[in-house]
């Protein structure tokens, strides 16, 4: 079984080469132009434009159900051959919500408190984006469990952007 590597946009194709990722999750605005790593085929990079926020707001995209299922499908499909790279602008956010996601969507066993606890570990800043891990915790059916483990490890430290760093399927 492989992993998941987690990055902000500036860090991807650098991530990408160094971890030899043949799959990418990007998580971005909608308007924002991401340059897909040649070393990426198209069939193999999802694409998810919405905005960073916490609820929905007027001229603002916000995180939804589709985003999620089309998420949760996209890591079903990944071979794990190889890691999955999992981007957003500043990889903080959306990409650290997206890596929490993905690996408990994969390995239905992993416990919410420890993987939150890891996610914390690997990433000081890490401040999963709470609309994600709310829709995510009810799809899953994890009763509220992925986002009381989310809120236990706190905000991150401030950043300007994250670290990159991977997050294990297995812990």
């Amino acid at each position: 079984m492989s992993y998941l590597v987690v990055s902000s946009l500036a860090d991807m194709p650098k991530t990408v080469a160094d971890h030899g990722a043949l799959d990418l999750v990007t998580l971005i605005n909608a308007e924002t132009v991401v340059a897909r790593p040649t070393t990426i085929e198209a069939r193999r990079h999802l694409f998810l434009g919405f905005n960073d926020i916490a609820e929905p707001m007027e001229g603002f995209t916000a995180p939804s159900s589709d985003h999620l299922d089309q998420m949760i499908a996209f890591g079903s499909r990944w071979s794990r051959d190889t890691p999955l790279a999992i981007h957003c602008w500043a990889g903080i956010s959306r990409s650290t919500a997206a890596a929490y996601i993905l690996a408990l969507a994969i390995n239905p066993d992993l416990g919410e408190e420890a993987l939150a606890r890891e996610l914390r570990r690997r990433s000081p800043s890490a401040t999963p984006n709470p609309r994600l891990i709310a829709l995510a915790d009810e799809r899953l059916d994890r009763g509220g469990r992925m986002g009381a483990a989310i809120q236990a490890i706190g905000r991150g430290e401030d950043a300007f952007a994250g670290r990159s760093f991977v997050l294990p399927l297995t812990l």
